[in-house]
């Protein structure tokens, strides 16, 4: 008789997580945290982040973030807040708001380029918006377009 099979952790790296630091315009994963995220605890990402970032090759994740901490008006939704997160990962401005995570902490949504943003898991974001009182600042559709 064969033993039971269970799969103890799971990671979202996977074949459509971009892997190495993105060049201006180049593609980069969108990502929510998962439930092994101790929101609760947690000094870095806050809620209703936009978060975005890249794989590594130890299978870890390097994410860059905004959760308008400052509370600027042109920050209030959500995508303004992944876009701002995805400028300054492609510039490689210095900043704070940028960590390396254990893949298992957050999962992939969707993919961010210098066009816009492509949202596969709508209804994850959604979870996330919501756990973070945030619905308000939804994107409108699965895609958003910055240039035209």
């Amino acid at each position: 008789m064969s033993e039971e099979k269970t799969l103890s952790a799971v990671s979202t790296y996977s074949k459509d997580t971009p892997v190495g630091h993105p060049d201006v315009d180049g593609r980069a994963g969108v990502f929510v945290p998962t439930e092994e995220f101790d929101l609760a605890n947690t000094t870095t990402i806050r809620k209703g982040a936009g978060i975005v970032g890249f794989g590594n090759p130890d299978g870890s994740l390097t994410v860059y973030f905004e959760a308008n901490r400052f509370d600027e008006t042109s920050l209030h939704k959500w995508e303004n807040k992944a876009r701002k997160a995805y400028d300054r990962m492609v510039m490689r401005a210095p900043t704070v708001s940028k960590t390396k995570i254990d893949a298992r902490m957050l999962e992939q949504v969707g993919i961010i380029d210098g066009l816009g943003i492509s949202i596969k898991q709508p209804e994850r974001l959604q979870q996330w918006l919501a756990l973070s009182n945030a619905l308000d600042t939804a994107p409108e559709g699965q895609i958003v377009e910055w240039k035209k």
